[in-house]
């Protein structure tokens, strides 16, 4: 594959220095350039280190597209750089810059909330429905007994309604509903009605038609636009998996939205990716080519987002289920390509295969966490206890 940059590796005067520096640094994750194991790094292009010592997690992702290096277990390779941290060693000044953007600016405004639908979840719906279960849960699995893909993701969808206590008749609110397999799932199982809000047209046109005999309702709407006058009342809101496009700068908003929409006794379960710092929820591969604007929430954030709206009822972290998850997703993605290859070309199959295996390798490393957590708007009546799962 060519180079997607003109750059000539005569104008790159260090790159011989940079070529020793990147090799030692690998070698303290116990990574070679050019060995023969699995998570070992084969480069083919001489700037190839310039580029990520410059660029940091950017330079990584976009060397690795364009065909300059590759590795047959990625997820492995990237789950070893983050164990040494090796991530905080180069390409800071880039990620210090798109951090700094993030704070000063609302990334995640009511304007430019659509992208990330257009961009991402607008994708194809052949490609989703070929990587994932047949629910078309988006999120991670619930894998303590699970054997596949589809009992992880039913697991979960479990582990949510019994979480939220659901009764037959309960009024559920679903913020970034996807294709709807909570709101699918509580409906048959748990006779709920059920609305979703989503801001890509293809998951809630999808949606609609796979929920189309249940009380399941799909909305094209930003959650800021939702219920502005606090009318609708809910008995119960779950978020899973859409927190993580919400940004620093509407945490608030959305938490307003949640409690003005949530009855005085009921709870809401939120799901989402999150960081074990404060500051360190943006990389920047992922959010230019994958999810444009998102950023990765700490515990601190939403324990400030929350106050004085919520009492944190519980807190649940399993985010070593969405290594599992994701290299289930992988595995369906390979499996299917002949089929997709067509349609989407070889360079977004390096572009999706780096995507998934990447953040295969972050929660590895425990670099990122996935997290539950139960609110109450004024504390459970009786006192919460999470269901023994």
């Amino acid at each position: 594959m060519g180079s997607g940059i003109a750059w000539s590796t005569q104008s790159l005067v260090n790159t011989d220095d940079n070529w020793r520096r990147a090799s030692q640094l690998l070698a303290t994750a116990d990574i070679r350039v050019g060995g023969g194991r699995p998570w070992d790094m084969r480069v083919h292009h001489p700037a190839t280190f310039d580029r990520i010592l410059t660029q940091g997690s950017l330079g990584l992702g976009e060397s690795y597209v364009d065909g300059w290096w590759d590795c047959n277990q990625l997820d492995e390779f990237i789950a070893r750089i983050l164990r040494a941290r090796l991530d905080e060693q180069v390409g800071r000044a880039g990620w210090l810059w798109a951090s700094l953007k993030a704070h000063l600016t609302n990334l995640q405004s009511q304007s430019r909330a659509w992208q990330v639908g257009e961009v991402h979840y607008d994708l194809g719906n052949d490609l989703y429905e070929a990587m994932l279960d047949p629910t078309m849960a988006y999120s991670c699995g619930y894998w303590p007994v699970a054997q596949t893909l589809a009992q992880a993701q039913e697991a979960k969808l479990d582990l949510i309604c019994q979480k939220l206590q659901l009764l037959p008749g309960m009024r559920l609110l679903d913020i970034g509903c996807g294709w709807g397999s909570l709101m699918c799932f509580a409906a048959k199982h748990y006779g709920v009605q059920c609305v979703g809000l989503t801001v890509s047209k293809e998951q809630a046109r999808l949606g609609a038609e796979k929920a189309r005999d249940l009380p399941v309702r799909f909305e094209l709407l930003d959650y800021r636009r939702f219920n502005p006058d606090g009318e609708q009342r809910f008995d119960r809101i779950a978020s899973v998996g859409m927190f993580e496009h919400v940004g620093h700068k509407n945490y608030r908003a959305y938490f307003d939205m949640a409690r003005r929409s949530l009855r005085d006794d009921g709870l809401f379960l939120l799901h989402t990716i999150g960081k074990n710092r404060s500051g360190a929820g943006i990389d920047r591969w992922i959010e230019k080519y994958i999810f444009p604007n998102g950023v990765l929430p700490s515990s601190s954030d939403l324990a400030l987002a929350s106050e004085d709206h919520f009492v944190m009822e519980d807190w649940h972290n399993f985010g070593e289920d969405y290594d599992k998850t994701l290299m289930a997703w992988n595995a369906r993605f390979e499996d299917a390509w002949p089929s997709l290859q067509g349609r989407y070309g070889e360079r977004f199959y390096r572009m999706w295969r780096y995507y998934l295996l990447c953040c295969a390798g972050t929660f590895r490393a425990r670099d990122n966490q996935l997290w539950q957590v139960v609110f109450s708007p004024n504390g459970h009546a009786g006192g919460y206890r999470r269901p023994l799962l």
